[in-house]
C-alpha cells in the first residue's frame, strides 16, 4: 500500500491554474526526485502535500484513507515534514537546541521548571549518530557547515517521527563535499523507511539517490519513471518541453 496517493490533484488561484490533475503516489523509504522549471507547478505541489494549501480538486490519500488538509498542522499529523531551502534554524544556539525548537523538554521543581539539556544533548546525539552524521550536539549552528545544518533540520524531522519529508533544494549553495554529506543524509531517511520527495534543480543529485524523477511543467505531471529508465538528457528535454511526455 502507497503511503501518499495523489489523485488528479488541480489547484486554481482565481484564473491562475496552478496545477492540472497530478497524480502520483510514493511508497515508504521510496526517494522521488521532483524537478521542473521555475513555476512549473513543484512548490504548489509541495504546499498541497504540506497543508498550506488545499486542493481546488482531487484527493489526497495516506495509508490508503481520504485525508483533508486545511492547515499545516494536519499534514505533521500524518508524518509530512518539510525541510525548506532556508532551513528555519537559530544560528545562535546549539544544534540540540535548535533540534528540540518548540518541544524542548522540562525539569520540574515545586512551581519552577528548567530546560532539560542533558536530555536534549543525549537525544540529539542519538539522532546525528543513526544518521551518520559528524554534527555535535554541543555546537552552535552559526558554526557550521552547510552540510551540518542539513543534518539538524533532518534530525528535527526525526525527532518528530515522520514518515515524508519534503526536502527542498538541499544542496543549493553548498559545496560538492558537503553535497555528498547531505545525500548521504537522504540515503540515511530511506533506509529507516522515511519516503523523500527530494525538490532540486541538480541533476546529478536526483540520479544520484531517487528512485524515481517526477517532472513538472506548466503545473502537470509529464513524466514519472524510474531514474534507471530515464537519463539527464530525457529530463531536460521534458523540463524545457523539447519532450512532450515520457
Amino acid at each position: 500500500m502507497s503511503l501518499l496517493e495523489l489523485r488528479g490533484i488541480s489547484r486554481h488561484f482565481g484564473a491562475i491554474q496552478a496545477l492540472s490533475d497530478v497524480t502520483f503516489s510514493l511508497e515508504p523509504g521510496q526517494v522521488v526526485g521532483l524537478m521542473g522549471d521555475n513555476g512549473a507547478g513543484k512548490s504548489t505541489l509541495v504546499k498541497v502535500i504540506a497543508g498550506n494549501f488545499p486542493p481546488s480538486h482531487g484527493e489526497i490519500l495516506i495509508d490508503g484513507k481520504q485525508v483533508h488538509f486545511s492547515k499545516p498542522v494536519d499534514a505533521r499529523a500524518q508524518g509530512i515534514e518539510v525541510v525548506y531551502q532556508d532551513l528555519a534554524l537559530c544560528d545562535n544556539l546549539t544544534a540540540a537546541a535548535n533540534v528540540f525548537l518548540g518541544r524542548e523538554p522540562r525539569l520540574g521543581f515545586g512551581l519552577v521548571s528548567i530546560l532539560d539539556h542533558a536530555t536534549m544533548y543525549r537525544r540529539a546525539g542519538e539522532l546525528f549518530k543513526e544518521l551518520k552524521s559528524e554534527t555535535r550536539p554541543r555546537d552552535l549552528v552559526r558554526q557550521m557547515s552547510g552540510g551540518q545544518r542539513q543534518a539538524v533540520a533532518i534530525a528535527r524531522t526525526r525527532l518528530s517521527e515522520a514518515r515524508l519529508v519534503i526536502m527542498d533544494e538541499p544542496t543549493a549553495s553548498i559545496s560538492v563535499r558537503q553535497v555528498v554529506e547531505v545525500l548521504d543524509l537522504i540515503k540515511r531517511l530511506s533506509e529507516h523507511g522515511i519516503a523523500v520527495i527530494l525538490i532540486s534543480h541538480r541533476m546529478p543529485d536526483i540520479f544520484t539517490v531517487a528512485d524515481r524523477v517526477v517532472v513538472m511543467r506548466r503545473g502537470r505531471k509529464v513524466a514519472d519513471k524510474k531514474t534507471e529508465a530515464s537519463s539527464p538528457e530525457e529530463v531536460t528535454g521534458l523540463i524545457t518541453g523539447a519532450i512532450a511526455t515520457a
